[in-house]
């Protein structure tokens, strides 16, 4: 297949990271016979920089005409000080907004090579595979009114029935799909929007009578979540709630330069690392690449429908931690690299295999053909 991929760099280890994932869909297509075109565009600080605007009309036209959008990070703080239409979170916001995602996926799951890469307890992260849907649209970070002043500010909590259906509905779905457990995170005991979300919840589950429902208190569960993260499966949440709890999840993992994430519910998908631009890092070639690579096997699957080739990609990934490669943020790897040497090894991990030549031998002559040229089929 063709397809037409945006590239939203961005600030900081952004653009570092960026690269090694279109190297690895490159590599993607080159095995599985597509042809990816690429065309980057200015977001966040570096967009402020150039235009004046986080989100300038022209990267929202790109990205518009494209089929996927593959995103670095954005922010840093030689933008701290700008007022809030040109802060460089303004244009990822807006970038959300505009394009209609309301539903962020943000899996976590513990590899076998990284359980002592987590500061808890290897016999309690291991085996840890969860799925976040984090409603994406609404929410304190889209209310209003909102103001500041240096004496009073003020931010606003909205949540309509239909905001949460639709996101509940991902939440049930991708539920019904793994392991048939869903636990709604809210803040039901003090916040009426939370009231709002229990209900809406709780109505829409019978419809799904194969997925079993728990509600939690958002404090309770960022406990749960560090003390027995194998009990939870689908967590549904609210903006904040889930942009809180799935960077608290990163400690399971080991980094939260591994957790990829795929913005979803509009026409065009946004994929990328859940960590931010880590503006010291940048340019020091340290970065870890793997959130930005897997936010690129989420994009194949879930932007362009490429099963096959999404878990290609999930499995060079695999390849390479299983044989201790990393960057330095990941405890005790055995073969340490920089964001482009791990992006290199994962990008050789995508080809296929070559097959082993045959090998004749008789009493009158042996013969060992040459493996060059011959290669599995995908």
């Amino acid at each position: 297949m063709d397809a037409r991929i945006t590239v939203l760099p961005g600030d900081g280890v952004g653009p570092e990271v960026t690269a090694q994932a279109v190297a690895c869909l490159s590599a993607v297509g080159e095995r599985f016979g597509h042809r990816f075109e690429f065309q980057e565009a200015l977001i966040g600080g570096a967009a402020v920089d150039a235009t004046g605007d986080p989100l300038p009309e022209a990267t929202l036209a790109v990205c518009r005409s494209s089929q996927a959008v593959l995103l670095g990070a954005v922010g840093g703080p030689a933008w701290d000080g700008r007022p809030r239409h040109q802060r460089p979170e303004s244009g990822l916001l807006r970038l959300r907004q505009a394009l209609g995602l309301y539903a962020n996926l943000r899996p976590v799951a513990v590899h076998p090579a990284l359980e002592d890469a987590s500061p808890l307890k290897p016999e309690i992260v291991r085996g840890t595979d969860l799925m976040f849907v984090r409603e994406l649209s609404g929410g304190l970070y889209f209310g209003e009114p909102r103001s500041y002043s240096d004496q009073a500010a003020v931010n606003t909590l909205p949540y309509t029935r239909a905001e949460i259906e639709r996101v509940a509905k991902v939440a049930f779905e991708l539920a019904a799909g793994r392991r048939r457990n869903l636990v709604s995170v809210d803040k039901a005991n003090v916040l009426e929007t939370s009231r709002l979300w229990r209900q809406v919840v709780e109505d829409l589950a019978p419809a799904y009578p194969g997925v079993k429902v728990q509600h939690a208190y958002v404090d309770s569960f960022a406990m749960a979540l560090i003390t027995r993260p194998r009990d939870f499966d689908v967590v549904l949440t609210e903006n904040l709630f889930g942009d809180i709890l799935s960077d608290e999840a990163a400690v399971l993992a080991g980094s939260l330069g591994l957790l990829p994430s795929a913005s979803l519910g509009g026409s065009v998908g946004v994929f990328e690392p859940i960590h931010g631009s880590a503006p010291d890092l940048a340019g020091q070639d340290r970065a870890n690449p793997i959130g930005t690579i897997l936010s690129a096997a989420l994009l194949l699957r879930h932007g362009l429908d490429l099963q096959a080739e999404a878990l290609a990609l999930e499995s060079a990934v695999d390849r390479v931690l299983q044989g201790g490669h990393g960057t330095g943020d990941l405890k005790g790897a055995i073969h340490p690299h920089g964001t482009r040497s791990l992006g290199d090894r994962i990008r050789e991990a995508i080809r296929p295999p070559r097959a082993r030549a045959p090998r004749l031998v008789d009493s009158a002559y042996s013969w060992c053909g040459s493996p060059e040229g011959h290669r599995s089929r995908p």
